[in-house]
C-alpha cells in the first residue's frame, strides 16, 4: 500500500514538472522566441537609433511606428538582456517574423543595415549633393550645408574651396553606417578622390598646365558633351585651344548648369542671357567649378586631349554622338544650322 502510494506520488510529481516545463515553454515561446512585429503586411521595416539614443528613445520609435505587439513583453525581455546599457545606434532592418529576442539582440551586437549612397553624374549642385546625403544619413542638413562652405576646412584638408568642392566627388556607390560622421563621410570621398588621381595624372596635369580642380572642372563640360572617349579627348582640344587663344568657351552644358534647367535637349539664344560665373557665353575661362560629377574615363580624356587646330565644334545631325570640327567660323556655322534642323525636324523645340 506503502509503495503504491510513494508511486502515485512521484507520478504527480512528474506531472506537475511536466506541466511547469510545458508552461514554461509556452510562456518562453509567448514572450521571448513567438513573433512580435506587426507590419501590416508589409514584409520588412527600418528601425533608425539616432545617436546617444536613451532606451525610451527606442521605445519610443518602436511604438511610433506600430512594429511591436506586445509591449509589455518586449520591455520586460529588453531590460532583462540589459539593452539600456548596450544601445547601439544606427538604421537597422526589422523583418515581420522578428521575435522580442532577435530585435533586442540585433540592437545590442550593433548589426545594423548599410546604407548605399549612390553618387552619379546626375548629382549636379552642392545643393542637390546636400539634400540626397542628408536624406540618407544622420547628418542634418544645415550641418553639411555649414561644412560645404567652409573654406578653410575645404582649403586645409582637401586644397579645395565651397565652389569646386564637387571635385573631390568621385561617382560610384558607397557603403556606409547611417550614423557615419560627416568628418567620416568625407574621408572616404577623400580616399577615392585619391584612389583616381594618381601621381602619373597628378603629373599630366602640371604638364599641361592646369590644376586638378581646373582638369575636373573642363572634364565635367566635356562629359556632358559626349560620351565617347575619342570625341572627349577631341573636344577638350578644343577647349584648350579655346583657353589658349583668351577666346570664351561657349559651352552648352555650362549654360544647361547656369539655369539649372537639366532636362532641356536644346540650348536657346535666351538661355545664354543668364548672369552667372558658369556662362561661358558671357564670361572667359573656365567656370568655378565642375557642372556635374566626373567619371575617371573623361579625367583620362582630358589629360591625353587630342592636339589640332580646331576651336569649333558641333554636334553631327545625325545624333551618333559625333561632332563636326572645324578652325573656320562659317563652316561651323553650316554645321550648327544642320543640326538645329535636325531638331526642327525631330521636333525637339526645348
Amino acid at each position: 500500500m506503502a509503495k503504491s502510494k510513494g508511486g502515485i506520488f512521484k507520478k504527480v510529481i512528474i506531472l506537475l514538472v511536466l506541466g511547469a516545463l510545458a508552461f514554461g515553454g509556452y510562456w518562453a515561446y509567448e514572450n521571448i522566441l513567438k513573433s512580435n512585429v506587426h507590419l501590416n503586411g508589409k514584409k520588412f521595416t527600418y528601425l533608425y537609433i539616432k545617436t546617444n539614443a536613451s532606451f525610451d528613445d527606442v521605445l519610443n520609435e518602436l511604438y511610433s511606428e506600430n512594429i511591436i505587439d506586445d509591449h509589455a513583453s518586449f520591455e520586460w525581455l529588453a531590460k532583462s538582456m540589459h539593452l539600456q546599457d548596450n544601445i547601439n545606434s544606427g538604421k537597422y532592418r526589422i523583418d515581420a517574423k522578428m521575435s522580442n529576442r532577435s530585435i533586442v539582440k540585433m540592437i545590442i551586437n550593433g548589426k545594423q543595415e548599410k546604407v548605399k549612397l549612390f553618387f552619379n553624374s546626375q548629382i549636379r549642385t552642392k545643393e542637390q549633393f546636400i539634400e540626397y546625403v542628408s536624406e540618407k544619413l544622420e547628418i542634418e542638413k544645415p550641418e553639411l550645408e555649414d561644412y560645404c562652405s567652409n573654406e578653410d576646412i575645404l582649403t586645409d584638408e582637401y586644397g579645395l574651396n565651397s565652389e569646386n568642392f564637387m571635385s573631390l566627388i568621385v561617382p560610384q556607390t558607397y557603403e556606409v553606417n547611417w550614423t557615419t560622421h560627416i568628418n567620416e563621410l568625407f574621408v572616404l570621398l577623400e580616399k577615392s578622390y585619391a584612389d583616381v588621381w594618381t601621381k602619373d595624372k597628378v603629373s599630366k596635369a602640371k604638364t599641361i598646365g592646369y590644376t586638378i580642380p581646373e582638369v575636373i572642372t573642363m572634364a565635367s563640360i566635356v562629359q556632358s558633351e559626349s560620351g565617347i572617349k575619342s570625341e572627349q579627348q577631341k573636344i577638350a582640344g578644343v577647349y584648350i585651344n579655346r583657353l589658349k587663344q583668351d577666346m570664351k568657351l561657349q559651352a552648352d552644358p555650362t549654360i544647361v548648369f547656369a539655369n539649372e534647367n537639366f532636362d532641356i535637349q536644346r540650348v536657346l539664344s535666351s538661355d545664354k542671357e543668364i548672369d552667372s560665373p558658369y556662362n561661358t557665353y558671357r564670361y572667359k575661362g573656365l567656370p568655378p567649378g565642375p557642372i556635374c560629377l566626373v567619371n575617371p574615363s573623361s579625367i583620362d580624356a582630358v589629360l591625353n586631349f587630342t592636339k589640332h587646330n580646331f576651336t569649333y565644334f558641333c554636334a553631327k545631325p545625325d545624333f551618333s554622338g559625333y561632332s563636326n570640327f572645324t578652325n573656320d567660323y562659317k563652316i561651323h556655322q553650316k554645321n550648327a544650322k544642320a543640326y538645329q534642323d535636325a531638331l526642327n525636324k525631330k521636333g525637339i523645340k526645348r
